[in-house]
């Protein structure tokens, strides 16, 4: 029977409570030295949810998450789910005024946080923000803080051991329709929308990835970094408890620290983005790790080169395969697997997981024929409930038969694999001819001297658009824009080509690894080496 069968009706908090009955004494989450069994997650979570029950909390209330990669935010999370409490899972990394908005617009009415972290005060900055938040009544601490003085703050532990063997209001949960989860999209393209997940939507996508990569309870699985992500929420904790396998937390961000941690805890599974995998391949360079026991390394949150691939399974050893993952299809759309034939592991991104549909669509809406580029929309049981207070986004995001538009452009093959060819506001008009960034990305991303690559259109007065490659050389390397002008003009079509390079030492991202195109563009209009 697939996970996906097996949990179909289930909620995120009956999922925890079935997996705790079963297998008490499995470990679900590992960091550090701590060994936290199913068992021992289901009753932190039970503690905790009476004592939220008894400071207000209930059903339809929202809780906010701003925790690192830490078993509180797993606590917390199931905690919520057991009360009908929506979780609004939110970076450290957000600025004082993104922080303000994403409370403000959710309405979120207690806030879980660490109270120091990377050299930011959170309880001083929540100290500040409660008293412009109204809604925001109470504020729950991870640390060792004192703060008997203010009855609004309680500390995690203390509220977990007050919680012990108390009672609550049982709440009657349908996974179709009741909200899981608020989770911000990057806004990369714009202001970020509150995306609204249900429960079953969770489920499904998490079902459906850990069934797609064979997830198994035997597996231990790293390189989850963002829990307040969807694909660590949903392929992360929730994919690795419907299987009953084991989570490996990183205390410690960047390359090293994970690599270390494949090697302490022998994992099995690595789930990374390509920046990371690409971090981790110079640290395996410096120092080498055993990773023999990683059987698969599984690349999502951004496209991925053939070039990266191949440099993957050689360095890691392992199996290498990608996903396709949104916030509003709560993570994964398509994923490889690994019985699919080589080349279609490193030139696509798999076929659908189950009962997801993926169609390819003209600019009028009607379906495109195989091997066509268009836009990709998606029908399945992840897609969102929807924008969260934003009607009109919501509608405009979904088509008459309910597809959602993701504005991601791509084309099915013959086989039925999904390529994904670069983001429909990302195409470059050159000279009256469509470019996609993606693939002139994928050509120089095979060059020997680069790390990283982003291309990017730019106002030019006679193209329209100048075609522009923003290259982060690896470290040492010496490389000339001529160089990659030419590297590319062996296999692309002339309007392909970059008009311009730029080295840059970085790429402007987001906390979920996507290049920020818009600030990238200005960047590159400002200064160019020309070609």
């Amino acid at each position: 029977m697939t996970l996906g069968a097996r949990f179909a009706g289930a909620t995120v908090a009956s999922a925890l409570a079935n997996r705790a009955t079963s297998d008490p004494g499995a470990v679900y989450l590992r960091f550090g030295d701590a060994l936290l069994t199913y068992g021992k997650v289901e009753a932190q979570a039970e503690s905790l949810a009476a004592a939220l029950a008894s400071i207000g909390l209930e059903a339809g209330d929202r809780l906010a998450l701003v925790l690192p990669p830490r078993p509180e935010f797993a606590v917390a999370m199931f905690a919520a789910a057991k009360l009908g409490v929506t979780i609004v899972p939110l970076s450290l990394r957000l600025t004082s005024a993104e922080l303000q908005y994403a409370l403000r617009h959710s309405g979120a009415s207690c806030a879980v946080t660490i109270e120091r972290a990377d050299g930011t005060d959170y309880l001083a900055l929540f100290e500040a923000l409660m008293a412009q938040l109204p809604d925001l009544r109470h504020l729950v601490t991870v640390g060792e803080e004192d703060l008997w003085n203010d009855d609004r703050i309680f500390q995690f532990e203390d509220l977990v051991s007050s919680g012990s063997g108390r009672d609550y209001a049982a709440v009657a949960t349908d996974p179709r329709k009741e909200p899981f989860a608020i989770v911000y999209t990057s806004g990369t393209m714009g202001k970020p929308k509150g995306v609204e997940l249900s429960h079953a939507n969770v489920i499904a996508a998490a079902a459906g990835t850990a069934d797609a990569i064979g997830l198994v309870a035997t597996d231990r699985v790293v390189g989850v970094n963002a829990l307040f992500h969807v694909f660590g929420l949903g392929p992360g904790l929730v994919a690795t408890l419907l299987a009953g396998a084991s989570l490996v937390l990183h205390e410690q961000a960047g390359a090293d620290a994970t690599l270390d941690d494949v090697e302490r805890h022998r994992a099995t599974v690595h789930y990374g983005v390509p920046t990371h995998f690409v971090a981790e391949l110079s640290s395996l360079a410096a120092r080498a790790r055993d990773l023999s026991t990683l059987r698969v390394a599984v690349v999502a949150g951004a496209p991925v080169g053939d070039e990266l691939v191949r440099r993957l399974e050689a360095g890691f050893g392992v199996t290498v395969t990608t996903a396709y993952s949104l916030t509003e299809t709560a993570s994964t759309v398509c994923a490889s697997r690994a019985s699919d034939p080589a080349e279609k592991r490193r030139h696509s991104v798999g076929r659908p997981i189950a009962g997801t549909s993926v169609r390819v669509l003209e600019t009028d809406g009607r379906e495109l024929p195989v091997e066509s580029v268009g836009e990709i929309a998606v029908q399945g049981p992840g897609v969102m409930l929807g924008y969260y207070r934003q009607p009109r986004e919501t509608a405009a995001a979904l088509d008459e038969q309910g597809f959602l538009l993701t504005g991601d452009l791509g084309l099915i093959d013959e086989d039925g694999y999904l390529h994904l060819v670069g983001r429909r506001k990302d195409v470059i008009i050159t000279s009256g001819f469509n470019v996609y960034p993606r693939e002139v990305e994928s050509r120089i991303e095979a060059h020997p001297a680069v790390q990283d690559v982003a291309v990017v259109g730019v106002p030019d007065p006679l193209l329209g658009e100048a075609v522009c490659a923003c290259v982060v050389p690896i470290e040492g390397a010496i490389v000339t824009g001529r160089e990659i002008v030419d590297w590319c003009r062996e296999v692309l079509a002339d309007d392909k080509v970059p008009d311009l390079v730029r080295f840059v030492d970085e790429l402007p991202r987001t906390d979920t690894g996507q290049v920020r195109r818009a600030d990238l563009a200005r960047l590159a209009q400002a200064t160019g080496e020309s070609t």
